[in-house]
């Protein structure tokens, strides 16, 4: 079987706050724009899809941010970071998600996941020493 990798975007605006989108199942929790990787597809280009099909912004990253290996679902998730670029206006464009918002880092919704707060904590730590992370179980704030 093919190991699975995931890719998503830590997007920020012109004031310092990250792009978090509302799934329209599950816990209908907050998560970073992203998702799965298909067939013959790179982590980038999967984060690049995924934020066109979720938000409808055309994105072009800056740097790989992190990537952290998810023993429970044997998958890599590849951490992107960039802006919102060319003043584009974030939107639902997919059956998936319910709502989508710029939110100040000390203020993040709930219900989302240290796994979700770890990923953007990271991408904003400017002091990069490690890219790798082994992830456990989620843990949710609720």
């Amino acid at each position: 079987m093919p190991k699975l990798i995931g890719g998503a975007a830590v997007i920020l605006d012109s004031d310092g706050k990250v792009l978090l989108v509302k799934h329209s199942y599950g816990k209908k929790n907050w998560e970073l724009p992203g998702g799965k990787g298909e067939d013959n597809e790179s982590a980038e280009a999967t984060a690049r899809r995924e934020v066109l099909e979720e938000v409808g912004l055309n994105i072009e990253f800056e740097q790989l941010t992190g990537v952290y290996y998810d023993p429970a679902y044997d998958m890599h998730h590849f951490v992107f970071l960039t802006d919102s670029g060319n003043n584009q206006s974030p939107q639902p464009s997919s059956p998936e998600i319910l709502e989508c918002k710029f939110f100040a880092i000390n203020e993040l919704p709930t219900p989302i996941s240290d796994f979700t707060c770890k990923r953007i904590e990271d991408a904003l730590t400017s002091n990069k020493k490690q890219l790798f992370h082994t992830v456990g179980p989620r843990i949710w704030m609720e």
